[in-house]
């Protein structure tokens, strides 16, 4: 799965038109963020990237976590949201 790295400077739309063509190619995409702006710009994204791909008919939910990752030899904790099509029944 791909991960994507989003950061308080990272450009929400253009987060959003990664996401959307990951989607597209692989299914599912995984994004992770460091702070509360970082958190704010990957919310934002995901919400965007869904209008990118409603018509194509995929609905996205995300599913957020916690995760640990290495950050300049420091352990860091991140909030990683795995974002995929809603399964249709």
């Amino acid at each position: 799965m791909e991960v994507l790295k989003v950061s308080a400077q990272s450009q929400a739309k253009a987060v959003a038109g990664a996401l959307a063509a990951v989607i597209r190619q692989q299914g599912a995409a995984e994004i992770q963020s460091v702070g509360a702006a970082a958190v704010n710009q990957a919310i934002k994204a995901i919400a965007i990237a869904r209008g990118y791909v409603a018509p194509n008919g995929i609905d996205l939910v995300c599913i957020p976590a916690f995760t640990e990752i290495d950050i300049d030899g420091e352990e860091r904790t991140a909030i990683k949201f795995i974002v995929q099509p809603r399964n249709s029944k």
